[in-house]
C-alpha cells in the first residue's frame, strides 16, 4: 500500500513560520529605529508594521512578476 504524506500540516507550518518571522522581524525593526531615534515619536509600533507589509507585499509583487 502507498499513503501520501497529509500536505496540509506542511502548508500550515509554512505559513506559520511566514507570520511569526514577520513580527519577529517587525519588533526588532521597531526597537532599533526607537532606540536610535530614527522614527518620529508619534508613531507607533502599526506604523512599522504597515511599512513592513508594504515591503513584503512588494517583494511578492516582483516575484509574480518575475515568474
Amino acid at each position: 500500500m502507498l499513503f501520501e504524506q497529509d500536505k496540509s500540516i506542511g502548508e500550515f507550518g509554512e505559513k506559520a513560520g511566514y507570520v511569526f518571522s514577520y513580527f519577529l522581524f517587525t519588533t526588532i525593526l521597531f526597537f532599533i529605529l526607537t532606540l536610535l531615534d530614527k522614527i518620529p515619536e508619534s508613531w507607533s509600533y502599526f506604523y512599522v508594521m504597515g511599512i513592513t507589509i508594504l515591503i513584503a507585499f512588494i517583494g511578492f509583487v516582483i516575484g509574480r512578476l518575475l515568474r
